[in-house]
């Protein structure tokens, strides 16, 4: 099964970290996910999340209101 990622947030400069420590992560494991960066507040109420950026690895919140940090993105995705 391919690996989901969803990081959430309204395009905050946290939010843009997140996503690109996402990418980055995933180029030194070299691991194929699908990642998709949700900033529409509709679609982040879904969710039920108050804080952003929120990192989801297959549909489930590892990180909430910081940013993951690429070295813990990879340990979340590699367990």
């Amino acid at each position: 099964m391919k690996t989901s990622i969803k990081v959430l947030g309204p395009g905050c400069p946290k939010c843009k970290t997140t996503y690109n420590n996402v990418i980055e992560a995933l180029k030194q494991t070299g691991i194929d996910a699908d990642v998709k960066k949700i900033e529409d507040i509709e679609e982040m109420m879904q969710y039920n999340v108050l804080t952003t950026p929120v990192l989801m690895i297959n549909d489930k919140a590892v990180i909430k209101g910081r940013i993951a940090e690429i070295n813990e993105i990879k340990q979340l995705l590699t367990q």
